[in-house]
């Protein structure tokens, strides 16, 4: 199993350069880059050639595009900037060698059937992927455990893959995400493992469901996550990445040093993983 980095987890004292850095020294295989913040950061001081010329003659590869946000039932303004970040993405992506994006579903206030947010997830996909299957790129569907996503448990994700029908569509199965609004291990035992494409390892401490959100999270295996039942299940459905990402968005772990911060992940993360794979 390929362990990767997801920037979130050093997200407010890190860089791109850092994470780069300290995520080579400790032996990582992927990383997972923040588009929104830490790449445009980098590219202030340097070049896409520069960033492609890194991953050429280091051990660490870019694996996924984190993230476009929020691309089902827009307006006409806002797929528009939607479909424009995405080629953007793509044409970074196919120079220095990314070969995934992870799309999130939108959140907020607004109220839309499932009906809808199904119609429209399907009819944006299709368009995107046309986009991204020019440049050997995949989508990762990103759903988010919190009552305010339009897509926030796996089912209702696998559901809306399996209508696209498309190779490169897929999923991302975070098991915060997984746990935060009850998905249904039932749902993931019947699904196509080769449908997933990211996998982010996390735990979460024991609130309610329904309330949980990102700053919850904990270290693997030290919450309240069925880790044990996600892991094996994925395991028997064939689960084909051959690759798990580390991401946290805890307050308590921006304060540690950066170079701590990735070791501390590493260590726990190859402790629950490495008992199923």
């Amino acid at each position: 199993m390929k362990l990767c980095f997801n920037q979130a987890t050093t997200m407010v004292k890190s860089s791109l350069e850092l994470d780069l850095q300290f995520c080579e020294k400790h032996g990582y295989d992927l990383i997972e880059i923040r588009t929104m913040d830490k790449l445009k950061d980098y590219l202030k001081n340097h070049s896409i050639e520069d960033l492609a010329n890194y991953f050429k003659t280091h051990k660490i590869k870019p694996y996924a595009f984190n993230a476009l946000v929020f691309f089902n039932n827009r307006d006409e303004a806002g797929y528009k900037e939607i479909k424009e970040e995405l080629q953007y993405m793509c044409e970074v992506g196919q120079k220095i060698g990314c070969p995934n994006i992870v799309v999130v579903p939108l959140v907020g206030t607004d109220k839309f059937t499932y009906g809808q947010i199904k119609e429209s997830s399907v009819k944006v996909l299709h368009e995107l992927a046309d986009i991204a299957e020019k440049y050997g790129i995949r989508l990762a569907i990103e759903f988010v455990g919190h009552p305010q996503c339009t897509i926030n448990t796996f089912g209702k994700a696998y559901d809306i893959v399996q209508a696209v029908n498309r190779n490169n569509v897929g999923l991302v199965l975070d098991c915060f995400h997984f746990h935060a609004m009850g998905s249904r291990m039932e749902d993931l035992k019947k699904a196509d493992g080769s449908k997933i494409f990211i996998l982010h390892i996390d735990d979460t401490e024991d609130f309610p469901i329904g309330i949980l959100t990102d700053v919850d999270r904990v270290w693997p295996g030290e919450g309240a996550i069925d880790l044990k039942g996600i892991l094996t299940t994925l395991k028997e459905i064939g689960y084909k990445e051959d690759m798990v990402s580390v991401e946290l968005f805890r307050p308590e772990y921006y304060e540690l040093e950066v170079e701590e911060a990735i070791k501390i992940a590493k260590e726990k993360t190859l402790a629950v993983v490495g008992k199923y794979f």
